[in-house]
């Protein structure tokens, strides 16, 4: 499993509903991509639930490297980059993947937090921490999936949740899902730990 992220930051005036109608004609696409767990299709809204920007800023988790090199290097990141720019891409390496209590019902958010492994600590003790933190995560309420990946060149883990409603303050930056790609959520391959 790899996880990835890039983020659109938007003008402070910038009409979101334009991002929510590109999301309507075209979230759909990848609805069936070979190789792609899952993009949950991320905003942020300027004054909304804390956000100081407008953002757009997908997540994805992927069962491939394959796939997601296949993306980036496809047409459909092609329009990414003709109607906005080229972003910065981060990703991460899989850890641990889970669907929760709510995986059956569609999120309405996600959460994304990211934290280093302090300079000098033995990542093990570290990660293996994080993970047994996820594993209780995945059976909280409200909880549609959650994963947990790392960046070695920076040393940090990278927390990101699904939620069916309202994102608890404590989890991180919160993002609306306008539409939820999964269609190899199965090949993430639940509780495992890479």
């Amino acid at each position: 499993m790899q996880a990835m992220q890039y983020a659109i930051t938007l003008p402070a005036d910038y009409d979101m509903r334009i991002i929510r109608r590109r999301v309507e004609s075209k979230g759909h696409l990848l609805d069936d991509l070979p190789g792609l767990g899952l993009k949950a299709y991320g905003i942020r809204e300027r004054g909304v639930d804390g956000s100081p920007v407008n953002q757009y800023a997908p997540f994805y988790l992927w069962a491939d490297a394959e796939a997601m090199n296949g993306f980036l290097l496809g047409d459909g990141f092609r329009g990414v980059i003709r109607d906005f720019g080229r972003p910065a891409v981060r990703h991460w390496q899989g850890l641990f993947h889970r669907p929760g209590p709510a995986a059956g019902h569609r999120p309405g958010a996600f959460s994304r937090r990211t934290e280093s492994v302090p300079e000098g600590a033995d990542p093990a003790p570290v990660i293996a921490d994080a993970v047994a933190r996820h594993e209780e995560l995945a059976a909280t309420e409200g909880v549609h999936a959650t994963a947990l990946a790392l960046d070695p060149r920076r040393w940090e883990l990278v927390h990101f949740t699904l939620w069916t409603d309202a994102v608890p303050r404590s989890a991180g930056d919160r993002y609306q899902v306008l539409h939820l790609s999964a269609p190899g959520a199965g090949l993430l391959g639940a509780g495992r730990q890479w």
